[in-house]
């Protein structure tokens, strides 16, 4: 237990650190100004991943995942998808907000293409390039698969899984991995089971690992319902995954 203590601590602490070295990037949609973070081996030709945040925007947890990826060899480019002045306050706000581009994943969709062409402007190969998200990120990073962008994988951190059963299934060709917690009360039984059949039917290379243990929010360090062991553990198997795609 002390152990897991002091390792939580110790990413938090790294964390903290490393994401000061995140450089601000204003890209814009039309009019909507957006600004993304991207970290600092910007100009280098190296793989690439994108980062979805959660539905409060660009938080601690986006950055950490970065910083950390930084470490790892790869460009890492934040998106920003609801853009400035309208950034939620709180759940309520980001409930409707988030809710909006569930709705409309047309229009997530292109907040998501419009943020890999910055990563790949950042220098990023775009012959190698993913897509991670948390939360509402990760429902994004199944709609990246969804809409065939020009990524070779995705990784869904605790996203939302349904998609509105009025939308065919369609060939899915980039790698989908799902980090599922078990007792994700926001997932109900028939979307994991549709989404299973949807990957199926698009033919995918598709897999799902399930966290005991877990609710929605178990990799946060902010959050009441954090599980580092099995939040570790999610981490390495994206590791392993963004190792595997891109290297």
């Amino acid at each position: 237990m002390i152990k897991t203590l002091v390792l939580t601590a110790t990413i938090m602490v790294s964390g903290t650190i490393f994401s000061q070295n995140l450089k601000k990037v204003a890209y814009k949609d039309g009019t909507q100004k957006l600004n993304g973070l991207v970290t600092s081996n910007a100009g280098k030709k190296l793989p690439g991943v994108l980062i979805l945040p959660a539905w409060k925007g660009i938080d601690d947890e986006a950055k950490m995942a970065a910083a950390e990826l930084e470490k790892q060899g790869y460009i890492a480019f934040i998106a920003d998808i609801y853009g400035e002045g309208n950034i939620p306050t709180d759940n309520a706000s980001a409930g409707k907000t988030a809710g909006y581009y569930k709705q409309n994943y047309e229009a997530y969709q292109k907040r998501i293409s419009l943020a890999l062409e910055e990563l790949k402007k950042s220098g990023a190969n775009p012959e190698k390039i993913a897509v991670i998200g948390y939360c509402f990120g990760g429902s994004g990073a199944l709609e990246a698969a969804r809409g065939n962008m020009p990524v070779v994988g995705v990784v869904s951190i605790h996203g939302g899984l349904a998609k509105d059963a009025a939308r065919m299934n369609e060939p899915l060709s980039t790698k989908i991995l799902v980090e599922h917690p078990a007792d994700d009360e926001s997932v109900k039984p028939e979307d994991y089971m549709q989404l299973v059949n949807e990957m199926n039917d698009g033919k995918a290379d598709w897999q799902i690992i399930t966290y005991s243990n877990s609710k929605h929010t178990f990799t946060n360090p902010e959050s009441k319902d954090y599980n580092p062991v099995m939040a570790m553990r999610a981490w390495n198997h994206t590791l392993m995954f963004l190792k595997e795609i891109l290297k």
